[in-house]
């Protein structure tokens, strides 16, 4: 994953979207530091960082880290190898509590349990100074889109990709599957767990943490969250004192 994710032409990858997404992101900041959970490559991190935002990473993955370290600026970003549920920074960059946490690309749903996500609220929040903001950008569950009888929804296909999600609606238990047919004709297939989650399953999640809703858009251009809407970006804030 480490080797091949930069190399995505997914629109999260186009600088106009990185850009959209930073300037919400360094908005919210203000004059202090920012927490990124699972920092990755540094898709995010480097250019909030070129913006003046002190930013300090969470993540399990020494080689997505090490992606990141080998591009420009990327020495200059602290992070703290773990599990972003539970690791925990005794300090941001300038020695205070953050001002802003964030967590984007569907990446709260890459925690396959209920208890893992509302371990990860709890986590964020108790990063954040007094009227801090944790962000999660992440979709909406396409089940309006399954069948009756069935439970596959397939979202890409061409003529050496294909790529389909499985859904179990009791569970909300989901796995991603992608199939690839490499130059020389042979097969390559992975597959990714994850939680679905609903926004008002993450506000209740927010509540436990200490936390309330402030924002939610459906996307960084900040335009109305409506029930079309295939993704959204939500703001809570934790309270003043």
């Amino acid at each position: 994953m480490a080797r091949r994710y930069d190399e995505s032409s997914g629109s999260e990858f186009q600088p106009a979207t990185i850009e959209r997404t930073v300037d919400v992101l360094a908005e919210l900041a203000g004059d202090g530091a920012a927490l990124e959970l699972a920092v990755g490559t540094g898709r995010i991190a480097l250019p909030l960082a070129r913006r003046g935002v002190p930013v300090h990473g969470i993540d399990m993955s020494r080689a997505m880290v090490a992606r990141m370290r080998a591009k420009p600026g990327g020495e200059d970003i602290g992070v703290s190898l773990g599990d972003f549920t539970t690791t925990t920074v005794d300090t941001s960059p300038g020695g205070r509590p953050f001002s802003l946490a964030y967590l984007v690309f569907n990446t709260i749903m890459n925690l396959t349990s209920q208890d893992a996500q509302v371990a990860c609220f709890r986590n964020a929040a108790a990063h954040l100074a007094p009227g801090g903001c944790f962000v999660v950008e992440v979709g909406v569950p396409e089940l309006r889109r399954i069948p009756a009888g069935q439970n596959i929804v397939p979202f890409a296909t061409g003529p050496t990709e294909w790529a389909y999600t499985t859904y179990d609606t009791v569970t909300q238990d989901a796995t991603c599957t992608y199939i690839t047919v490499t130059e020389d004709g042979r097969g390559e297939a992975r597959t990714i767990p994850f939680r679905y989650v609903w926004p008002s399953e993450l506000d209740l999640m927010a509540q436990l943490a200490g936390l309330r809703l402030r924002n939610r858009w459906a996307g960084w251009t900040r335009e109305p969250f409506t029930e079309d809407s295939p993704q959204h970006v939500s703001v809570w804030e934790k309270a003043l004192g």
